[in-house]
């Protein structure tokens, strides 16, 4: 089977229910063959931005182009669009290969292709030969790769997945989002994945929208979103960042030497001056000391993890919390100990973020 690569435009886009506008103005564009997440808190507008693009919402303002085409008022089922629900939303009474065959033979396809392709696409998603299976009989990452494939039989311009994976238990959320994740980039067609959870998001991507209050905070890709937030929210919700005050000394070109905690590193200046700034510090930017040269600390709190021990450190920038992935013994409450700060972790947050 063939997948078609559909584009996504929103185009000042507005959504008021009632005297509530849920989304202001939303511009954004998918290319063919991305996969997009939208990624954000409760009620940011992500769910109702899929929606809108499902046809399941109108708009109240603004165009939707799906392939170039205005879908704005068109019906769901002229929007050449598949969606994977959080429920799956299973047939129950019908078998795997009934299951995926159904919107085909409801759109007029007689039973015999029908069932040959869902058969075809039942294989592409790694459930070749349970089609005479019934929704129970699976397994919850089982049940939701029949929802893939159901979505993905239509071969519709776009995939939209919302929340695909809350479902699932933690250890079978990585490994079905890694298969979803295969499955886009062999066939390349384009997806439009709602989730909330960051790491989700970081995983599966293209690239990320991050939304607050129904607008774009910040659209890049995983590592531009996690390496370079564009404010304090973006730091603190992708990848749950301290933001702590430091110290821009001088820049030179686009390199900023930055003041932390008594400590100096060359940062990405990112447009910033001499004086006070706000810097993003992952809890994996630092290593964990008794000696040395760094930021001088106490340990407040202690958790021995496994692999590896999460501290809250007092000191010169206030409490941080922080990741040591390389003791072996943890370090008790009220120990001294210098953070030795690393290369990757530390970021300048853009001013009037």
């Amino acid at each position: 089977m063939t997948q078609k690569r559909g584009a996504v435009e929103f185009r000042a886009v507005r959504k008021n229910f009632g005297a509530f506008t849920a989304i202001p103005d939303l511009s954004l564009a998918i290319e063919p063959g991305e996969l997009v997440t939208l990624l954000g808190p409760s009620g940011c507008g992500k769910t109702t931005t899929l929606r809108m693009l499902a046809g399941l919402e109108s708009p109240s303002d603004g165009q939707i182009l799906i392939g170039g085409q205005d879908v704005t008022r068109l019906p769901a089922d002229r929007r050449d669009v598949s969606m994977v629900f959080q429920s799956y939303a299973l047939f129950p009474h019908m078998t795997v290969g009934q299951n995926v065959a159904y919107g085909l033979e409801s759109g007029g396809m007689k039973p015999g292709p029908a069932r040959e392709r869902a058969t075809e696409t039942l294989d592409l998603v790694g459930l070749a030969g349970l089609e005479k299976r019934l929704p129970a009989e699976l397994s919850g990452g089982q049940q939701q790769r029949v929802a893939v494939a159901r979505a993905l039989v239509l071969e519709p311009q776009v995939l939209l997945l919302d929340e695909p994976l809350s479902n699932l238990d933690a250890r079978l959320r990585r490994r079905v989002r890694t298969e979803i994740r295969e499955l886009q980039q062999r066939l390349g067609f384009t997806a439009v994945y709602v989730t909330h959870d960051q790491e989700e998001a970081l995983a599966v991507s293209d690239r990320i929208v991050v939304m607050k209050e129904g607008r774009v905070a910040q659209m890049g890709s995983p590592r531009e979103l996690y390496e370079s937030p564009a404010s304090e929210f973006i730091a603190d919700f992708i990848g749950e960042a301290n933001v702590v005050d430091g110290q821009v000394v001088s820049v030179e070109g686009d390199v900023a030497q930055v003041e932390l905690g008594g400590a100096t590193v060359a940062l990405p200046a990112r447009g910033l001056q001499p004086g006070p700034a706000r810097v993003s510090f992952r809890a994996n930017a630092v290593r964990v000391t008794t000696g040395g040269q760094g930021i001088a600390g106490t340990i407040a709190t202690s958790a021995y993890l496994g692999d590896h021990v999460e501290y809250e450190i007092d000191g010169p920038l206030g409490r941080i919390f922080v990741v040591d992935d390389e003791s072996e013994t943890p370090l008790r409450p009220g120990s001294a100990v210098v953070l030795e700060l690393r290369p990757r972790g530390l970021a300048l947050i853009p001013e009037g973020t």
